[in-house]
């Protein structure tokens, strides 16, 4: 009996001194709905990436206030009906807390009605104004891409300062380019500008010739072209081999250096209002988002062995808004909307400082964007 004793006193000191294990604590999901393939994959690939990343970072650092996040990733395969599907799967089966994306400014604008409904917080990945205006029709929208209407306002104010007044411009025939087109139309007579020209084509098109010849016999003295995908390329090309003796600038959906790549020289002097994501290394060290942009960037690259571009900050800026809310009030859906709606004010992201309020759910403005051109195969800013 004794060294039966002895024994059960040997093993009940090993387990006093073994730390006592706590039940794990349960995820917080946030659900995603990306372009992953489809005709706007180049969006969702680097969107996808960063959560993926940010998700690993952020449960080794110790999850939220000790909860570990799950991050569920729906492909919507750039088609809206399948984005309102997967936002349904996400809502219904996972309960997750918040959707990030869609990609795109179509899928996002079928799925509001769904996020609205369900009072469920979602953050875009679009740009097009629409998405969170008028804000009181879209109370559970927000998104983290700056609006059309800001870049086409920091696009003419360059040109005003530089002697720009006729411009004609190219809109691809998405939601996208409707929306651009909108914008810039609204836009250009605040800055004394007038569009003498208005061409389109289609997402499929692979010939732009005939558009860019009747804009340089409108006597404008730039072209605009505001699209995302093959037709940014394309445009880029038969400027390039028209010579048509006129600069041709590119919306904010240019902003990755895979354009640049995909366009060889012809992209040599294209000008684009470009968030400091993809020129973060010209900044000065004092600048309030270099610190962020430097360390997302290389974050990103070592891993992925390629740029985040200007697309995977829209979902690093979701994500982190979203991190720090579900931080402050827990996992409360309505509450998480009123802490980004009045709380996210002089945030540092990837896309700009952001200010958000009930009256404004992107909480950008055209400072966001800095005036850059193409030289020597890369981003150069445009001093002025």
């Amino acid at each position: 009996m004794g060294i039966l004793r002895i024994i059960c006193l040997s093993i009940l000191s090993v387990l006093l001194l073994m730390p006592s294990v706590c039940p794990a604590k349960e995820a917080y999901k946030i659900g995603a709905i990306l372009s992953v393939t489809g005709a706007a994959s180049f969006l969702g690939e680097p969107e996808k990436n960063t959560l993926i990343m940010l998700q690993e970072q952020i449960n080794n650092a110790g999850g939220i206030n000790g909860n570990p996040i799950e991050i569920i990733i729906e492909d919507s395969k750039s088609d809206e009906t399948q984005a309102v599907l997967a936002a349904k799967k996400l809502l219904e089966k996972d309960k997750v807390l918040a959707i990030i994306g869609p990609s795109t400014t179509g899928e996002t604008m079928a799925v509001i009605p769904t996020m609205n409904s369900e009072k469920t917080p979602l953050i875009s990945c679009a740009s097009a104004s629409k998405i969170t205006e008028p804000v009181k029709e879209r109370y559970w929208i927000f998104k983290t891409a700056p609006n059309d209407y800001s870049a086409a306002e920091a696009m003419f104010k360059y040109m005003k300062d530089i002697g720009i007044t006729k411009v004609g411009i190219l809109t691809i025939t998405t939601s996208y380019g409707d929306a651009g087109r909108m914008a810039m139309k609204d836009t250009a007579p605040k800055f004394g500008i007038q569009i003498v020209a208005e061409e389109r084509y289609g997402p499929k098109d692979s010939d732009m010739t005939t558009q860019l010849t009747k804009v340089k016999a409108s006597g404008a003295q730039v072209v605009v072209n505001w699209s995302v995908g093959p037709g940014q390329i394309v445009v880029t090309k038969n400027w390039h081999t028209l010579k048509l003796g006129i600069p041709l600038y590119q919306s904010h959906g240019f902003g990755s250096k895979r354009n640049i790549n995909l366009a060889g020289k012809a992209a040599e002097g294209i000008k684009v209002p470009l968030g400091r994501l993809v020129i973060w290394d010209k900044l000065a060290d004092s600048h309030p988002q270099k610190g962020l942009l430097k360390k997302y960037t290389t974050d990103y690259e070592a891993r992925f062995k390629s740029e985040p571009g200007t697309f995977g900050g829209h979902a690093y800026d979701a994500l982190m808004m979203l991190v720090e809310a579900i931080k402050k009030t827990g996992p409360d859906k309505k509450k998480i909307r009123d802490y980004i709606e009045n709380n996210i004010k002089n945030w540092a992201g990837t896309g700009g400082i952001y200010n958000m309020s009930p009256s404004d759910h992107c909480g950008l403005d055209s400072s966001a964007f800095e005036m850059v051109i193409v030289n020597n195969g890369d981003w150069q800013i445009i001093k002025h």
